[in-house]
């Protein structure tokens, strides 16, 4: 039977209130072949004493509480576990959310097919208590194989490949880890650069396997209420993407207006700099976009 050690990544910060289900749900799992590396990010709470209770009789698990002299914030932590991680393929959890029982079993059985290198599922947000019910067993599972070079799609979100909806062979990130200047859409810039350096294949789930917690405290809600660290940081991904695209030749026409719509509403210059060193037209481009972007929304009333 095959059966690959998977590694599970998950990071945690002041979320005594909420990660007991985040666990109880990792250890539910119908797969029993992994480890959990659980990075604590110098949690202020009780987090640490509350894990160290919940896992002592599960060798499995591994805590690890981060040294303060390492950069705080995500990307950091999660560096901290791929370093550590032994398993042929990987996994990024957050630490208040709900995995399906058969996550991992369904990853594992996609990747008996040796020609991907990563396997993505959906996922469906709650807010409140869980509804119990989404953890039935999964009798029919939906999957298709993914096209190549799907970094166009990713990038302009039409396939999103949020941070913990995705198993990946752990030997891709050995030269590519998170950037951890970052402090959103660290996941983002991290698979995109993954795709646009490697012409992956992938497969995908179609049945949700992991409900994402909605709340204020997460990093999208406080992408979302305007939180200047958070937006600083999904400029500067944005940014990133840009040049890497540029790099490697492969920005498209599709790509370009994507890169000039967020520059123009996010009010940052910064993202496309590099692009309007090296063309005329994409400068003409860029000047006329207000007016081209206001003449789309007008006309589309009609």
């Amino acid at each position: 039977m095959y059966s690959p050690l998977i590694t599970i990544i998950l990071t945690t910060y002041n979320r005594a209130h909420l990660i007991s289900e985040t666990l109880d749900s990792i250890i539910a799992q119908t797969y029993t072949n992994w480890e959990c590396i659980i990075i604590d990010d110098n949690s202020s709470d009780h987090t640490v004493q509350l894990v160290k209770k919940q896992v002592v009789n599960d060798n499995r698990f591994i805590l690890i509480v981060k040294p303060e002299t390492i950069c705080q914030g995500l990307p950091a932590s999660r560096n901290i576990g791929i370093k550590k991680a032994k398993g042929e393929f990987l996994v990024f959890f957050d630490d208040d959310d709900i995995i399906h029982p058969q996550l991992i079993e369904i990853c594992v059985a996609s990747f008996k097919n040796k020609d991907i290198s990563f396997v993505h599922y959906k996922k469906q947000s709650f807010e409140g208590d869980f509804n119990k019910d989404l953890l039935k067993p999964i009798l029919n599972i939906e999957a298709r194989q993914l096209e190549e070079n799907i970094y166009e799609k990713v990038i302009l979100g039409k396939l999103p490949l949020a941070s913990c909806t995705v198993m990946w062979k752990t030997a891709l990130f050995e030269k590519n880890l998170f950037n951890e200047e970052l402090m959103y859409a660290e996941e983002w810039e991290c698979y995109s650069r993954l795709l646009i350096l490697n012409n992956l294949r992938g497969s995908i789930i179609k049945n949700a396997l992991y409900f994402n917690r909605k709340h204020q405290n997460s990093n999208t809600g406080e992408f979302w209420n305007n939180n200047p660290i958070r937006l600083a940081s999904y400029i500067k991904a944005q940014q990133l993407v840009c040049e890497n695209l540029m790099v490697f030749n492969l920005m498209t026409n599709k790509l370009k207006k994507y890169f000039f719509h967020k520059t123009y509403t996010l009010k940052s210059k910064m993202i496309i700099s590099k692009l309007l060193e090296q063309s005329f037209m994409d400068k003409v481009y860029f000047w006329m976009y207000p007016l081209r972007f206001n003449l789309y929304k007008f006309l589309k009333q009609f």
